[in-house]
C-alpha cells in the first residue's frame, strides 16, 4: 500500500532519484529515461481513455494504465545477480499473462477490421488521433527501454509488453475510425 503524506522530499534536488531497492541514480540515467517515457506514455493513454470514456474500450485502457504502473515498478527494480525477473511478494514484474492479455485484445479488436491496403496517417476521429499519440509515446518508451536493456539486464516480458501495447493502440485507433472505414490513408508522393 502506498501512502504519501508529503509530495516533496528534497532528496532529488541533487539530480538523483531513488529506486525500489534504495539505490539512487542520476535522473538522466538510461533506467530513468525508460521510466519517464513509460510515465509519459501512460499520460497520453489517459487522454485517449477520456475520448473513449463512453465506449467499450475505456475499461481496457484503464487496465493498461494500471499495467503501465506495474511496468514502471518493474523498471525501478534493478535486477540482482542471476535474477530471472520472476515476481515475488516484494518485487513487482510484468508477467507473461499481461502480454497474453494484450495479444488477445489485439486479436479481438483486429477481427472487426478489414486488412490494411495502405499505411494510415495518425488521425481521423478525435479518439483515433489521441490513440495514435499514445501509440507514438509507447514507441518512444520502447526505444528508451531497449536502450536501457542494451546496458543492463531487463525483463523480457516487460519488453514484449511495451511492444504489444503499441500494436494494440494502432489497432484500437483503426477501430475508433469507424472500424477502419474512416482511416486517413497515406498516398505516397501525393504532394510532389
Amino acid at each position: 500500500m502506498v501512502k504519501l503524506n508529503k509530495i516533496y522530499t528534497r532528496t532529488g534536488d541533487d539530480g538523483t532519484t531513488g529506486l525500489v531497492d534504495g539505490s539512487r541514480l542520476p535522473k538522466h540515467a538510461a533506467r530513468m529515461e525508460a521510466i519517464g517515457a513509460v510515465d509519459e506514455a501512460n499520460s497520453a493513454l489517459g487522454l485517449a481513455a477520456v475520448a473513449l470514456a463512453d465506449g467499450e474500450f475505456a475499461t481496457p485502457l484503464y487496465r493498461i494504465q494500471n499495467d503501465l504502473f506495474d511496468l514502471g515498478a518493474d523498471l525501478a527494480t534493478p535486477a540482482g545477480e542471476g535474477d530471472d525477473f520472476a515476481p515475488s511478494e516484494m518485487v513487482l514484474r510484468i508477467v507473461a499473462a499481461q502480454v497474453a492479455w494484450l495479444e488477445s485484445a489485439i486479436d479481438d479488436a483486429n477481427a472487426r477490421l478489414e486488412p490494411l491496403t495502405s499505411f494510415v496517417l495518425p488521425g481521423g476521429s478525435d479518439a483515433a488521433a489521441r490513440l495514435h499519440v499514445a501509440r507514438a509515446s509507447v514507441r518512444r518508451a520502447e526505444r528508451a527501454m531497449t536502450a536501457m536493456a542494451a546496458q543492463m539486464p531487463a525483463n523480457s516480458e516487460a519488453l514484449a509488453y511495451i511492444n504489444r501495447l503499441s500494436d494494440y493502440l494502432f489497432v484500437l485507433a483503426r477501430v475508433a475510425n469507424d472500424d477502419g472505414r474512416a482511416d486517413v490513408k497515406w498516398v505516397p508522393g501525393a504532394n510532389r
